[in-house]
């Protein structure tokens, strides 16, 4: 049983750092605000979690699995609002490429103000 959760570890690990990668890379290689703000949250967010969850399969202690589940609900707690802070602060500075936009919901938003 050891050797089937370590591969599931192993696994968890190893496909949660690739989707950390993949959030670096495309940090780097995307034109405008909104699209590497969404590169920054949502796969790196998974793949700190499954490193986390491979992480809590590997040690197997209570205290670092309530460590681990710690660092994963303050994650999933701050990840979504800091980047939707950032999205709207940069929408009006005029970071957001329009013509990329499909719907603007915040143009009629700031228009009211």
């Amino acid at each position: 049983m050891n050797g089937v959760l370590d591969v599931i570890a192993g696994a968890c690990l190893v496909v949660g750092a690739l989707l950390s990668l993949s959030a670096g890379v495309a940090l780097m290689r995307f034109p405008d605000l909104l699209s590497r703000m969404h590169a920054a949250t949502k796969p790196q967010v998974l793949g700190l979690l499954l490193v986390l969850i491979g992480c809590a399969l590997r040690l197997r202690e209570a205290v670092d699995i309530t460590t681990l589940l710690l660092v994963a609900v303050f994650q999933m707690a701050t990840a979504p609002v800091a980047a939707h802070m950032i999205g709207r602060a940069g929408y009006r500075a005029g970071l957001a490429r329009e013509d990329l936009l499909v719907s603007d919901e915040l143009r009629d938003a700031d228009d009211k103000r």
